[in-house]
């Protein structure tokens, strides 16, 4: 924990970053909406999590009683991600699709220019093999707080 009773973004994880994700995906929502999309058996769970968060600074309530995250709280807790609409993604995602695109055209052309086979393999092994672990990896702590 940090210094000061403030937590920072390594306190929040559990049911706190899975409200805080929902908060984020959604948007502004009120205390038996948190409560009913994740399954809290009672509200006073789901109020217990928001407040963690208030009290953090990654989210605040506004004048009609609804939790909001707090712009730019985002990118300490997730980090490594990317929000797109309401879907968050690992930022690896982008590079792990691209270069598999690129080594698939490269292995269409290799049929060509069969010297250049076992180097592309390798090459395109390695590259795939690394983006996609690291893709899975940060993904799985996503998965973790859904």
């Amino acid at each position: 924990m940090s210094t000061g009773g403030k937590k920072g973004p390594a306190d929040i994880r559990g049911n706190t970053l899975r409200v805080y994700v929902y908060l984020l995906r959604s948007g502004a929502s009120e205390l038996r909406d948190v409560q009913r999309a994740l399954g809290f058996s009672t509200p006073s769970l789901a109020s217990y999590h928001l407040g963690r968060l208030v009290e953090a600074g990654y989210a605040t309530q506004d004048e009609h009683g609804r939790y909001l995250v707090v712009q730019g709280a985002t990118n300490a807790i997730l980090d490594g991600y990317t929000k797109l609409g309401g879907v968050v993604v690992p930022q690896l995602l982008f590079f792990a699709i691209m270069f598999s695109v690129v080594i698939g055209f490269f292995a269409y052309m290799s049929l060509m220019y069969a010297a250049y086979v076992p180097l592309l393999v390798g090459a395109a092994a390695v590259m795939v093999l690394v983006f996609w672990y690291e893709t899975a990896r940060v993904w799985r702590r996503l998965a973790s707080w859904a």
